[in-house]
């Protein structure tokens, strides 16, 4: 093979090498600048419950809290992908309420302690099936027992607002 075949071959494989180097730079950018759902929807909703009620205590603002089964109960999956994972519902939500989700899942891991506390509350709130949501005031006590609802977000959103106006009339 001649000298000059080896540089082209040895250009080609550069050249293909940078290629690759900037498709993946590309992609590694655009998965690092777009918030993940999953990740932006945890932190949206909280799972320990005192300190749920301590933020709802100093915002001044009711509890949501959403008692599912999130991996297995086929209401629970519909109520989050049609109205808790939608915009118009996440906007209302996070300005008007402390968003908490007692989760009692099949397939997911949790620890002993968040355990013990879902079963406490699950107790402690009667709740008998999934989905339930509570609204409730920042000291605990129940303003409304709900769950889910068709219509998707916005119809959800004007159903929490039928609530809080019930409360504070």
């Amino acid at each position: 093979m001649s000298w000059l075949a080896i540089l082209t071959d040895m250009n080609q494989k550069a050249s293909l090498l940078t290629l690759l180097a900037l498709i993946a730079g590309a992609f590694i950018f655009t998965f690092s600048t777009h918030a993940d759902p999953a990740t932006e929807e945890e932190s949206v909703w909280m799972t320990d419950f005192e300190a749920a009620q301590a933020k709802a205590k100093a915002e001044n603002k009711p509890l949501l809290v959403d008692f599912t089964g999130s991996d297995w109960c086929g209401w629970c999956i519909r109520l989050d992908k049609e109205v808790f994972s939608q915009q118009a519902f996440k906007a209302y939500a996070v300005e008007n309420f402390v968003l908490v989700e007692i989760d009692f899942p099949r397939g997911k891991e949790q620890s002993d302690e968040l355990k013990a506390q879902n079963q406490a509350l699950a107790q402690k709130y009667s709740i008998r099936g999934f989905p339930t949501i509570l609204v409730l005031d920042a000291e605990g006590e129940v303003i409304e027992r709900t769950g889910y609802r068709p219509g998707g977000a916005e119809k959800y959103v004007e159903h929490l607002q039928e609530i809080l106006a019930k409360a504070a009339g």
